[in-house]
């Protein structure tokens, strides 16, 4: 019987993922596997990091459902963390939580009202595609590409009409160019004109060569804008299985996120905000911000050198754990994959970074997303063997 339901692909990174199964019978990430084209950070504590906890203490009442709204604990972690760090004002309600950051991004789309166009950069991450076309979105492509090496100008947004949403990963996923400071200013400010909003989708925030910025450092009253700051447990804090996002917007945005919740979420479980409200503890991430750079900053250096040695044409910015390059010879990105298959290793395929979404005629087929998230210190010298090796 045919299904009663629309047919869609996965996500690019987990089509990746199942066609490694396929080809290896293993899961990418599993013992033995190089899992480069995944996108999640070490798990176990890396130099001058923090502690990272093995266990969560809760009570029977804790196993009750959860509040729409989000937890107090979790709701007052985030709002002093962006107070202390970034100089807001924000209170408890304009803060709305999500199981994970994903589902807060595609919950503002699909309450986005349909006159507002989104610009969307040529090259992001993958997921902003599949949400786009499953809500029938209507956007505009800012250019991202070789010829500008990924790095519009705020000149290529302010060419488009209001009314417009800026949608953008900052630091980009999966160049890691990153926005910051005067020219963060101006784009937030951009994005507070009438007629204009803009979601920042800050995952990979503690990633950034120098202390992090965010855009909650210029958003001002955040009450009279239509931004739109998300971010999660998963990147920075280590801690992507607790499945815990949030968004930070004005009070009457929030509003509508909780109405959501309660119609189609139901909240977020109630131990892995618990755990993640410690993990925001304030001198905890002042610890964990100041080590991630540093650690993930030498891991990005030493990466970026070997890759150069090994012909990759290297576009990365300074933040995130990705290297963006092009392979060396022509190669196309799938072809590596095949190759990498057989030594249980893989990477992302630039096409499925493509917001056109072109295919092998994409100037992306020949580029990669290699990540360096997951990887330990000591599997440096194996990981630069088996890609010497595919490339031989």
């Amino acid at each position: 019987m045919d299904s009663a339901l629309i047919h869609f692909p996965p996500m690019g990174v987990y089509e990746t993922l199942f066609k490694f199964l396929d080809a290896t019978g293993k899961y990418m990430g599993t013992e033995g596997t190089h899992p480069w084209a995944q996108g999640f950070p070490l798990t176990t504590p890396i130099p001058g990091g923090p502690d990272i906890p093995t266990s969560i203490s809760f009570t029977h009442t804790d196993l009750k459902y959860p509040p729409a709204t989000g937890g107090k604990e979790l709701l007052e972690a985030i709002r002093d963390y962006y107070n202390h760090f970034y100089g807001s004002s924000i209170t408890t309600d304009n803060v709305a939580i999500f199981a994970g950051g994903r589902p807060g991004i595609y919950t503002t789309l699909a309450f986005l009202k349909p006159e507002f166009r989104v610009l969307i950069e040529e090259t992001e991450y993958t997921p902003y595609w599949d949400a786009l076309k499953l809500l029938g979105r209507d956007h505009a492509i800012i250019p991202s590409n070789p010829y500008n090496r990924f790095r519009p100008s705020l000149s290529d947004y302010q060419g488009f009409a209001a009314p417009s949403f800026v949608v953008k990963s900052n630091p980009c996923n999966p160049t890691g160019v990153t926005w910051r400071g005067e020219t963060l200013k101006q784009l937030v400010d951009f994005c507070k004109e009438e007629g204009r909003g803009g979601l920042f989708d800050e995952a990979y925030e503690f990633f950034q060569t120098g202390e992090p910025d965010s855009a909650m450092r210029y958003v001002g009253d955040i009450d009279k804008t239509n931004l739109f700051v998300v971010s999660a447990a998963t990147k920075g804090l280590q801690a992507p299985g607790l499945r815990v996002g949030w968004v930070v917007a004005s009070k009457q945005n929030i509003e509508l996120f909780r109405n959501f919740s309660s119609i189609a979420m139901g909240g977020v479980a109630r131990p892995s905000q618990i755990c993640t409200a410690g993990l925001l503890q304030l001198q905890r991430a002042k610890q964990a911000r100041e080590a991630i750079g540093a650690f993930y900053g030498s891991q990005r250096a030493r990466y970026g050198e070997a890759l150069t040695e090994l012909g990759f044409e290297l576009f990365t910015g300074d933040g995130g754990f990705y290297h963006w390059g092009r392979l060396p010879g022509g190669l196309t990105a799938d072809e590596f994959n095949e190759r990498l298959f057989k030594h249980e290793a893989a990477i992302l395929p630039g096409t499925l970074c493509d917001m056109f979404r072109r295919g092998s005629a994409s100037p992306l087929a020949s580029f990669v997303r290699f990540s360096f998230g997951p990887l330990k210190q000591e599997s440096f010298d194996s990981d630069v063997a088996i890609l010497r090796a595919a490339l031989g």
